[in-house]
């Protein structure tokens, strides 16, 4: 939802704009939460504010619960609106959650185009779509559950990052479909960009942490 969207706080009453009703907010409706690991591997944090009995011109019979959400950047103080419905009065948490989870799925399809060439298809029918769709799905799911099998089998920490979708597709790149006589090259340089990805994300906490207990 835009920033711009407006709110019917009260029935019968002029709108207001979301960024105006987060604005007018008192520091009490702000919550820390996590919205879950972010792509370095470490929890999300942000400031939600949840405004839990917002009018709305939906369907009033729809017999479910309206809410407003709103995400604020803990650094850049950047906001984000969502507008929110469950069947039942939902908590705070599962709000966060689910709003998290939009984030994992947005992930996926970029990991999609990236490494299985989700939307590098020249088709014109909802056939081909489908199957050069289905097709690429698969490939990445593949890849995830390759990469989800070595963290679970090597839970000691290395010093390196665990293996990423990106990783396994090169190593399958390398060792089975262009395989050479010598994978102690291709091997190490793996261990390299995974050793060093992993001080970047130490590095990457540690800024973050130092910019959170700044006054």
């Amino acid at each position: 939802m835009s920033c711009s969207h407006l709110i019917p706080l009260d029935v019968g009453k002029t709108r207001v704009r979301a960024d105006r009703v987060a604005a007018e907010l008192p520091a009490s409706a702000w919550q820390r939460r996590s919205a879950g690991a972010g792509s370095k591997g470490g929890p999300r944090y942000y400031d939600w504010a949840w405004l839990d009995d917002v009018c709305t011109d939906a369907d009033p019979d729809d017999g479910g619960h309206h809410s407003l959400l709103i995400r604020r950047n803990t650094i850049t103080g950047e906001l984000a609106f969502y507008r929110c419905w469950t069947p039942r009065p939902a908590t705070l948490a599962q709000l966060v959650r689910v709003a998290g989870i939009r984030w994992t799925v947005e992930e996926a399809f970029q990991a999609a185009k990236g490494q299985v060439g989700l939307d590098q298809h020249q088709v014109r029918r909802w056939d081909s779509w489908h199957r050069f769709t289905t097709l690429a799905l698969a490939a990445l799911a593949v890849l995830a559950i390759c990469a989800a099998d070595a963290t679970h089998d090597d839970p000691t920490d290395t010093g390196l990052i665990k293996l990423t979708i990106n990783e396994v597709r090169r190593l399958i790149n390398t060792c089975i479909i262009r395989p050479i006589t010598d994978l102690a090259h291709p091997l190490h340089w793996s261990g390299w960009r995974r050793q060093h990805q992993a001080r970047a994300r130490r590095a990457h906490y540690t800024r973050r942490l130092n910019l959170e207990l700044q006054p």
